[in-house]
C-alpha cells in the first residue's frame, strides 16, 4: 500500500498541461506521476499501481484512446479508473468512444479545477479503502489457514485421547523432535 498514499498517473503530451494539473491536485494526499506519452504511461503501469489515470485524449503517436485500450486489456490494470481530458470542443462521438473503452469520465478543457480535484480525491479514497479491505482479506485468509491447520492437527474430536496423542505425534514429526523424551514418557 505504498505509504497509504494513492498514486495518480497524469498523461499529457504538453508539459505545461502537466504542470497545471499538478498545481490543481497539489495538497491532496496523493503521489503524482506525470508522463508525456501513452508509451510512457504503459511502462509505468507495468510496475506501479494507480488509484486513477488522468489521460489526455489527443496526443501524437499513441493517443489516449489507444492507451486506454491497452490499459483495459491488461488484467493488472483494467480496474484502474480513467478520466479522459481533452482540449477539443466536446464531441459526443469521442466521449462515447472514451466511455466504450472503460473511462469513468470525459472532461473537456477548460474544466472546473475543483471538480477534477474532487473526482481525484474520491478515487484516491476508494483506492485506500480497497487496499485496506484487501489487507484485511489477506489477514483473514492467513487466520483461516492457521485454524484449519490446528483443526487438522487435533484430528477427530470424538476420540479426544487418541486425538491428543495423534496431534502430539504429528507435532513431533513436524518439529522433528522426540516429544516423549521431553515429557518424561518414552517416545
Amino acid at each position: 500500500m505504498a505509504g497509504n498514499r494513492a498514486k495518480v498517473l497524469v498523461v499529457d503530451d504538453r508539459p505545461d498541461n502537466l504542470v497545471a494539473l499538478e498545481a490543481i491536485l497539489q495538497g491532496l494526499p496523493i503521489e503524482i506521476t506525470s508522463v508525456t506519452s501513452g508509451d510512457d504511461a504503459l511502462k509505468h503501469l507495468l510496475v506501479n499501481d494507480y488509484a486513477v489515470i488522468l489521460l489526455d485524449a489527443r496526443m501524437p503517436g499513441m493517443d489516449g484512446f489507444e492507451t486506454a485500450s491497452h490499459i483495459k486489456q491488461r488484467e493488472r490494470t483494467r480496474h484502474i479508473p480513467i478520466v479522459f481530458l481533452t482540449a477539443a470542443n466536446y464531441d459526443p462521438h469521442l466521449a462515447f468512444r472514451g466511455y466504450q473503452l472503460g473511462a469513468v469520465d470525459y472532461l473537456t478543457k477548460p474544466f472546473d479545477p475543483w471538480i477534477l480535484r474532487s473526482k481525484v480525491q474520491v478515487f484516491a479514497e476508494l483506492w485506500k479503502l480497497h487496499s485496506e479491505v484487501a489487507a484485511r482479506a489477506a489477514e483473514c485468509a492467513t487466520l483461516r489457514k492457521a485454524v484449519n491447520d490446528a483443526l487438522e492437527l487435533l484430528g477427530d474430536p470424538a476420540e479426544p485421547a487418541q486425538a491428543i496423542s495423534a496431534a502430539r505425534d504429528r507435532l513431533a514429526r513436524t518439529l522433528g523432535m522426540d516429544l516423549g523424551a521431553t515429557s518424561g514418557r518414552p517416545g
